[in-house]
């Protein structure tokens, strides 16, 4: 079992076969959850929806219409002939 030590400033490094399973990387923020039993719980945070503006873009790439979406989705993710 993957275990770590609290520092005098109560800082803790999180073994990296938590943070592998939990995918998280330097930067990712992770929500603590104390729940009714005493245990507690560590999620991943959620990220402000905002923060994923422009994440697919890709320059010199056109936008895909809702209508595309809605028809490929229709084809089952076939290409169109």
């Amino acid at each position: 079992m993957p275990s770590a030590t609290v520092t005098s400033k109560g800082q803790v490094t999180i073994p990296k076969s938590i943070r592998r399973a939990l995918r998280v990387a330097e930067g990712d923020r992770l929500d603590f959850v104390v729940e009714q039993e005493g245990r507690v719980v560590v999620r991943v945070g959620a990220a402000d929806v905002s923060e994923l503006k422009g994440l697919l873009r890709r320059p010199g790439r056109r936008a895909v219409s809702v209508e595309a979406m809605n028809a490929a989705i229709a084809r089952q993710g076939r290409p169109s002939r």
